[in-house]
Order: structure tokens, then sequence, then C-alpha cells
């Protein structure tokens, strides 16, 4: 409950301070491609239900839905301003809105793909599962794309097993220290 409380407030006033930002990139988005602003991706949230989970569009309309390491040439299907947006993780905060309705908390696991079977069986078989998924977690600060999905969910089950407020902060400082400094960021 405590949690829940947590992301709610945060949430909102991140989008006090975030909204005139988040509006300038909607006008960019919108006026250098052609397309939705959002792009609406299934997720899997708590207990392996799906979700729709928004991000600014970083890449073209024409993109096969898949993960984006699973792309032969990832960078062919950017948007002008996608590398940017996924750079400095701009595109992801339209996921305060999937906060807000509780579909994701701001620290967890990363809400996998629908389709990433094999890290939704690991993650089932660890328990992960029962997590709400965040917007960064211990496994972002700790590699985000560059560890591979056993390690990752190793990461997601130890932030499991010692959950607590002052971890979630923790978690929160370093992500935020990784995105100034862009750091484990493929695309």
């Amino acid at each position: 409950m405590l949690k829940r409380l947590f992301d709610i407030v945060l949430s909102a006033l991140a989008l006090m301070f975030l909204g005139i930002p988040m509006l300038i990139v909607v006008v960019l988005v919108k006026l250098t491609s052609p397309g939705p602003v959002f792009f609406w991706s299934d997720r899997v949230g708590r207990n392996n239900a799906i979700f729709r989970m928004p991000k600014f569009r970083t890449m073209r309309t024409d993109t096969p839905v898949v993960a984006t390491h699973l792309l032969t040439n990832p960078t062919a299907y950017l948007t002008p301003i996608g590398q940017v947006l996924r750079k400095t993780s701009i595109d992801e905060l339209p996921q305060i809105y999937s906060i807000l309705v509780g579909d994701m908390s701001i620290v967890g696991p990363r809400p996998a793909l629908f389709n990433q079977d094999d890290l939704i069986a690991l993650r089932t078989e660890k328990g992960v599962h029962k997590l709400r998924p965040g917007l960064t977690g211990y496994a972002q600060i700790k590699g985000r794309d560059d560890i591979e999905i056993p390690e990752k969910v190793a990461l997601d089950e130890y932030y499991l097993k010692n959950m607590s407020v002052g971890f979630d902060i923790k978690i929160i400082i370093e992500t935020a220290l990784a995105v100034f400094q862009m750091r484990n960021v493929k695309h």
C-alpha cells in the first residue's frame, strides 16, 4: 500500500514538472514522422496479465513488432528524432500514465513484451511475475540492454526478495544518473 501511494505521489509530481516538456515532444514526434505520437505496446504485467503500455513513438509505423534487439538493423527503423528520444529515455515518459492507472510501478522489473516467452517463463518460475512491472528496476541500473535474460531475472528476483522504500529510492537515484550519463543504452 505504501509503495502504491509512493508511485501515485511521485508520478503526479513528475507530471507537474514534465508536462510541458512532454507536450514539446508530442509536437516534435508529430512534425517529424507520419503516424501516431504514441506507440502502445502489449506488455506483461503483474501476474502475467497483458496491459497496453504507452511510449513516445521512436520507430516508423512499418517496424515489425518484436524486441528491438531482434531487428536486423534497428537504426533503419528509427524516426528522425527516435534515437535521441531513446538515448535520453524520454520515450519512456508516457509510462507515467501506466503508473497512475496501476498497471506499473515506478520501480519493478521492466515489463516484458507479450512474446518474450523465455523471459516470462523464467520470471514466473522465480516468482517475479507477482510484482507490478516498473518504469525502472534493479536490472536497469545493473546493465539495462547489456545483460542476458538469466542475469536480468536474477536481478529481478533479488529485488523481489529485498524490496523496500529505501531500495526503491536508491534505484531511482541510480536510474537518474544512468539516464543523464546515457549508460547501457543500445538504440
